[in-house]
């Protein structure tokens, strides 16, 4: 495993160069304030069916977030998980969760984190990813890294899946993809894994792969705003992200996800692409 810790090497994140990124910081710390606020002085959270739910720091996190990007992007599209559903094929796109793992803020888990990313033709090029209460700092610029609280990240060199911990999630479906999951976790098992992580907060989970804690991670189901910081983090920090299927992953609909230190990719994908749902 590799950690990136020669002062040599250490690299303030204002050096990155991006004029999306300082927005996406201003509207991350923003969104992040609004939910400290909540989360220390209560909220009543409510289900969007089942067990997924919503509440009011998500709402107003969100529309934090919108309103720092309109005022310095007017022209561009928005992209959220709660109220603002944009063109995912737009020129100028930016892709928000204001509140990845609702369910860990809910049972006042410290772990969870807001999520930003700007794509431009369809392509990533910066994110953010920020968690408030734990004060975990993850940006990346396209072509210039990736740093967690300033300093460059890079993921682990592990060759063999004997080496490694594997994060997953697990989709809100109680049924079939509950089921599914558990196969491809019991395969991984299968190839001697030092153990499985799950900590319900996709975003953080591809930050984890990026700082080398994970040698992979996959879901079989996520929504482009769950992985459209976190999968830049991966790749600037030298990893790979695909769909479990091994295909580019898409912006425009729910998909599976398969994250990992490049190295590793190839040996996980025959594990956990039997039971992902088609592509």
């Amino acid at each position: 495993m590799i950690f990136v810790t020669d002062p040599q090497i250490r690299l303030e994140s204002d050096q990155l160069s991006s004029i999306p990124l300082q927005t996406a910081r201003i509207a991350a710390r923003a969104a992040g304030e609004i939910l400290k606020s909540y989360y220390h002085n209560g909220v009543q959270m409510r289900s969007k069916g089942g067990p997924d739910l919503v509440s009011d720091a998500d709402l107003s996190a969100e529309r934090c977030i919108v309103r720092e990007i309109q005022s310095a992007f007017p022209t561009h599209t928005i992209l959220g998980e709660e109220e603002t559903s944009g063109n995912a094929s737009a020129e100028h796109l930016w892709i928000v969760d204001p509140l990845d793992g609702t369910t860990n803020f809910a049972h006042h888990i410290p772990h969870f984190a807001v999520s930003i990313g700007y794509y431009h033709q369809g392509v990533a090029q910066c994110g953010v990813v920020w968690n408030p209460i734990r004060e975990d700092w993850f940006e990346a610029v396209r072509g210039q890294g990736a740093y967690h609280n300033g300093v460059r990240m890079a993921v682990g060199s592990e060759t063999r899946l004997s080496d490694v911990l594997i994060g997953i999630g697990f989709y809100y479906d109680r049924g079939a993809m509950m089921e599914a999951t558990l196969m491809g976790v019991r395969d991984c098992f299968r190839q001697n894994i030092h153990g499985v992580r799950r900590f319900g907060t996709a975003s953080l989970d591809l930050a984890h792969v990026a700082l080398g804690y994970y040698g992979a991670y996959f879901e079989y189901q996520l929504s482009p705003w769950d992985f459209a910081a976190g999968r830049l983090l991966v790749e600037e920090a030298g990893g790979k992200v695909t769909t479990c299927h091994g295909l580019e992953v898409p912006l425009n609909q729910k998909t599976s996800v398969l994250a990992s230190n490049s190295i590793l990719h190839e040996a996980m994908l025959p594990v956990i692409s039997p039971y992902a749902p088609s592509p």
